[in-house]
């Protein structure tokens, strides 16, 4: 890390975020004291957007909820993906739908983000912007389920995956950050769901908080159904 003082300082990203953690002096209490005002003033934006979200989107993800559940009940299965921190999510959401614990039934879920051999073969032999649309091509049916994340909404492989996945007849569901990007542009996403924000740390929080909802409110009309118990 740089240190304060030195003349690279100010090109350091991460002084932006944590001002105090470059001040000079050895103030022990003020620091603490811009941290906590720093964590809480975090943790308001982070309130706030989910309050956006479920104001301006509460509704269509209740609605997403059902299709997924009759989608599950006729035998679909969930095909989540992402790239980097999105590939972690598109994990956690498989998880989430395959192995919930607390009672929850499992329900089936493929992350195409999770096996390296299939990721680097795809990337090398064709070219990262297929590494889903192919997978999808190979495992998706119709009346499954493709949830895609992105902050930006911007990545190729995941518009070329939706476009795969629209085509094919699978239930498709993006979750983006900012505006949208391209896959506001889609007509092959049945729904979008925005993190309108401009930090890439709240969009993922949020996002978070999106499939986590998505989920529980999939259970609840699995068990509405009489599907799940």
């Amino acid at each position: 890390m740089t240190q304060p003082g030195d003349g690279a300082a100010a090109h350091d990203p991460m002084e932006s975020l944590y001002p105090f953690l470059y001040a000079s002096g050895g103030d022990l209490t003020r620091v603490l004291d811009q941290v906590r005002t720093s964590t809480v003033a975090k943790a308001q934006e982070i309130i706030e957007l989910r309050e956006t979200i479920a104001a301006s989107d509460g509704d269509r993800i209740a609605r997403c909820a059902a299709d997924c559940a009759d989608r599950f009940t006729a035998g679909g299965r969930l095909l989540a993906f992402g790239n980097g921190g999105s590939a972690t999510d598109a994990q956690a959401i498989t998880t989430l739908f395959l192995n919930p614990g607390d009672g929850a039934p499992p329900l089936p879920a493929l992350s195409l983000a999770s096996d390296p051999a299939v990721l680097t073969a795809l990337c090398n032999d064709i070219g990262v912007e297929v590494v889903f649309a192919r997978q999808i091509a190979a495992f998706g049916r119709h009346g499954d389920i493709a949830i895609g994340l992105s902050t930006s909404g911007n990545s190729e492989n995941l518009l070329r995956a939706f476009d795969e996945a629209s085509r094919r007849g699978l239930l498709t569901i993006g979750i983006a950050g900012y505006g949208g990007g391209k896959m506001a542009e889609l007509a092959s996403i049945d729904y979008l769901f925005l993190a309108p924000s401009s930090s890439v740390h709240r969009i993922q929080e949020a996002q978070t908080t999106i499939y986590h909802v998505l989920w529980q409110l999939t259970v609840n009309a699995l068990e509405h159904a009489g599907v799940a118990s």
